[in-house]
């Protein structure tokens, strides 16, 4: 099996996941993971397959070809594991430009790897602004002092409320 990394991007239809789920079971590959959203009228998303070594150019050539989908696709060798450990960061906060990248600015200055990261705005209860919301999954090396980490995201902007949690 010849480990593949797709990003897909199209047109919001029925049936855009289950065209390319038939085509990887009918080669025998195996699905892995995957991530999906509907954004601003399109679809798009990512997946994480195992396909056979002998079928992976004509994949390839049917992912080239899809005619809904936009697909780029990276061929990969499995990871090995990071002995790190892994933190949820939470963060919520009033909406405004640059929340993101004073974020990762911080995540970066500690060089903190982010391996999942999600957000969204929605409207605040009784306030009626949006409230900015993300939940970050990063890796910290053993023995890192997550409080100091916690100050500097608080320390971006004083009307955020930062969580951290080691796992």
């Amino acid at each position: 099996m010849k480990p593949i990394i797709l990003t897909l991007i199209g047109n919001d239809k029925p049936g855009l996941i289950e065209s390319l789920a038939q085509k990887v079971y009918s080669i025998e590959g195996n699905w892995l993971s995957s991530n999906f959203s509907h954004m601003a009228g399109q679809f798009a998303g990512f997946v994480e397959l195992n396909i056979p070594a002998d079928k992976h150019q004509g994949f390839v050539e049917y992912l080239n070809s899809h005619p809904d989908l936009t697909i780029h696709s990276v061929s990969t060798e499995s990871a090995d594991e990071s002995s790190d450990n892994v933190a949820q960061i939470e963060i919520i906060g009033n909406d405004k430009p640059g929340i993101v990248q004073e974020l990762t600015s911080v995540l970066h200055g500690f060089n903190i790897n982010i391996v999942k990261f999600t957000s969204g705005c929605e409207s605040a209860p009784n306030w009626g602004s949006l409230l900015f919301k993300a939940q970050a999954t990063v890796t910290i090396p053993e023995g890192f002092d997550t409080d100091q980490l916690t100050g500097a995201l608080e320390g971006v902007a004083n009307d955020l409320v930062v969580d951290v949690t080691i796992k």
